[in-house]
């Protein structure tokens, strides 16, 4: 059987500010992210199945995303945790939704942290081939299961 690889993209808004950098984005800032999931997989041969035919449903697909991306990340301000110092001690009060991460919100270190998510979600049959997350309209990040084995 051959291997087949789909791909949908998604968008969401984020802000986030980078702990100790030394330009413009230590301040929060917003983005319009675009992300792009491509899974792998064998089409399914089940003629009985409403699934024939398919590597996944993009719909099913869709559901994964927006249930632990999405509807997480979304209008949301993302900060190291380093962050909260005096400034951002009451960080609660200025934003409903936050997230205080490990690591430094960057577009790489996000992507890294999407495809453990999504890798966690597919069903055991298929994988994360690769996951493109663009910051801006120009510059992106990306992650490919072939150089982290």
């Amino acid at each position: 059987m051959q291997k087949i690889r789909i791909t949908k993209q998604f968008n969401f808004e984020t802000a986030h500010a980078l702990w100790n950098y030394d330009g413009k984005c230590k301040n929060i800032h917003g983005h319009t992210y675009k992300m792009f999931v491509t899974i792998i997989g064998e089409p399914n041969q089940n003629e009985l199945s409403p699934k024939f035919g398919m590597v996944m449903d993009f719909g099913d697909l869709k559901r994964i995303i927006k249930e632990n991306i999405i509807d997480i990340y979304d209008h949301t301000v993302i900060l190291n945790r380093n962050a909260q110092t005096e400034k951002f001690k009451n960080i609660e009060q200025m934003f409903d939704r936050f997230i205080i991460t490990d690591y430094q919100p960057t577009c790489e270190n996000m992507v890294i942290e999407f495809s453990e998510i999504i890798k966690s979600k597919l069903p055991n049959n298929l994988s994360l081939h690769n996951l493109r997350l663009y910051e801006t309209e120009t510059s992106y990040a990306e992650w490919f299961a072939k150089d982290n084995k």
